[in-house]
Formats: C-alpha cells, structure tokens, sequence
C-alpha cells in the first residue's frame, strides 16, 4: 500500500522537496495548557488525555538529549523535523520558547520545526519568532488544533475558542511564510458527515498547507471516557471513518499535503474504538476506498498526481 500514490502525504513531500527521508522527532517540552491551568478553563477538551500520545517523563529532559534518543530508534532517515507536540508548545514565555527551539535548531540534522498549538495561544512575537526561522531556511510548520469549525461543537467539547480565533492565526501565520498544518478530527460528539465536510471547505477557504485528519479516540483520564462508560457516547465504526476520510481527502485540493489521514493509540489508555489500536485497518480501507473512487482532490477536478522525487534542498 503507498498511499502517496493517491494522496499528497508528508513523507513524500518531504523526500521530494530534501532529496532524502526526513523524519519527525516527537519533544516534550514540559508546556501545559490555558483550558488546564486556569486561564480559560479547568480540565482541558472533553477528548484529551496528553499521555495517550506523549511519554510524561520525557519532559524532565534536555532537548537535546530527548532528540538524541528520538534519533537512535529510527534509522531510516538521517535528517529530522524537531516536533514538539505534547500539550500547548508555544504556551510561554518568547525567551523560553526561543531557547528550546533553538536547542532543537542547534543539531546538524534537524532542518526544521513543528510546533504543535492553540489558535488561542500564538500572539504575534511568536509568530515573529517562527517567522525568523524561515527566514533562516529552516523548515517551519505551525500545528493548529481545531478539530471543527462547529463554534457548538467547540464549545461542547470544552475547546475555549472560535473558529474564527483559528481563522486569524492561520491567515497572519501564512503571510509570515510560516506553513500550516490544521487537525482535524472525525466522530465528534453530535456531528455527522455533513459537519465535517463543512470543516474542510471553511479551512480550505481559510488557508491551510497540510491536514492531519484522525478518528476521535476516547482515552482513559478523558472527559470523554466518563460519557463513554455512562452509555452516553459511541465511538465511530471504522467503516464510518473511512468513507468520510476518503470524501474529505477527495474534496482536498491536490496541493494541501496530508500529514496524517488516521492515528493510533493503545489500551490501557484507549478505551474505544479498538479497531485505532491498528491504524493501519483504516489506511488500507482509505486505499482501497480511493482506488475505487477517486484520488485526492478529484471531486474537484484538479487530482493529485505522483511525481518522483527530486533533490531539492531546504536548508
């Protein structure tokens, strides 16, 4: 299955763009979150338990150090894009935040950021401060948790701002130069397909350059997970996922770059669906979905077409 063949994924646009793999190491770097400690809210998104996709002991060390161990369990790739992920990564101080990226910046073999956050939480030096970077020639792309753009669902699901909060970041990120990658997820509380095809044509028409697309998953330590046990929330079915996903993906135009088209977790900590345990069941579904029915962006008569990779260096 080579799903970049039907699909504009990361990995490929990757390799063509840096004439060889390049690969994310995920950091922590010990942020936390506006909706968590007060500042907007308590208890964080009804959906999120951070340690369903990050190692909390990751966090007490240097990020060098974390970078180092990242590198030694991949040997497929001798260039990297430093990720930080876990919680709000540009939720401090712009000093704090300039020594950890830099830190990460410093390895010979990072080429770039990415920096996973709230459209709530980049105020513009941050902004100024990732622009510099490109500038610089580094690879930079500015991970926006949205989710939907359902302001209801929003709400309901404890998120703490707008679709249009999401809007503003997304355009003034752009203009600086700085890439976008909007998350985006399926089987949230009260939405249904036509909710998120909706989602996808307000980002599109907002401006993105990637997509990470997943399922919802209902962890342990959730919100969530209670309404869940109480018989209050069904996780979505699989085949659910992958027709809207392959419609979503259809309905992208060629030139927005999936990073991600399905996610994975693993009991204990998920609770439902566990068909996510084994995310590749829903990628093979999505394959064969678009195989059959159309590529991505051929609901808009401009398909993604595969092209061999070239060197093109970035950095």
């Amino acid at each position: 299955m080579q799903l970049h063949k039907l699909i504009n994924m990361f990995g490929m646009d990757l390799q063509r763009r840096h004439g060889e793999k390049v690969h994310k190491l995920t950091l922590h770097g010990g942020f936390t979150c506006p909706n968590r400690d007060g500042t907007i809210g308590r208890g964080g998104c009804t959906f999120c338990n951070v340690s369903s996709f990050s190692d909390e002991q990751t966090q007490y060390k240097p990020i060098a150090v974390q970078l180092a161990d990242r590198a030694k369990k991949t040997d497929r790739a001798k260039k990297y894009l430093a990720y930080f992920q876990a919680y709000t990564s540009t939720y401090a101080e712009v000093q704090r935040l300039k020594m950890m990226y830099e830190e990460a910046l410093d390895a010979s073999d990072i080429v770039g950021l990415c920096v996973g956050t709230r459209p709530d939480c980049v105020p513009k030096e941050v902004l100024s401060l990732l622009a510099g970077y490109v500038v610089q020639g580094y690879e930079v792309w500015l991970e926006l948790g949205l989710q939907t753009s359902n302001n209801k669902t929003l709400q309901r699901i404890n998120r703490g701002h707008d679709f249009a909060c999401y809007e503003d970041i997304a355009k003034q990120a752009r203009a600086l130069g700085i890439k976008v990658c909007t998350h985006l997820i399926v089987g949230l509380p009260g939405e249904q397909r036509t909710d998120n095809l909706r989602t996808l044509e307000q980002v599109i028409d907002a401006g993105t350059d990637g997509i990470k697309l997943h399922p919802l998953h209902i962890v342990e330590g959730s919100t969530m997970a209670k309404a869940w046990r109480a018989g209050r929330l069904e996780a979505i079915e699989m085949s659910d996922y992958v027709s809207i996903a392959s419609e979503l993906i259809r309905m992208t135009p060629a030139d927005v770059i999936y990073h991600r088209v399905s996610a994975t977790a693993q009991q204990p900590i998920l609770l439902s669906p566990l068909w996510c345990e084994q995310h590749w069941l829903a990628m093979t579904g999505i394959w064969n979905d678009l195989e059959q029915n159309g590529v991505q962006g051929s609901l808009l008569n401009r398909p993604f077409v595969f092209t061999s990779p070239h060197k093109h260096l970035n950095k």
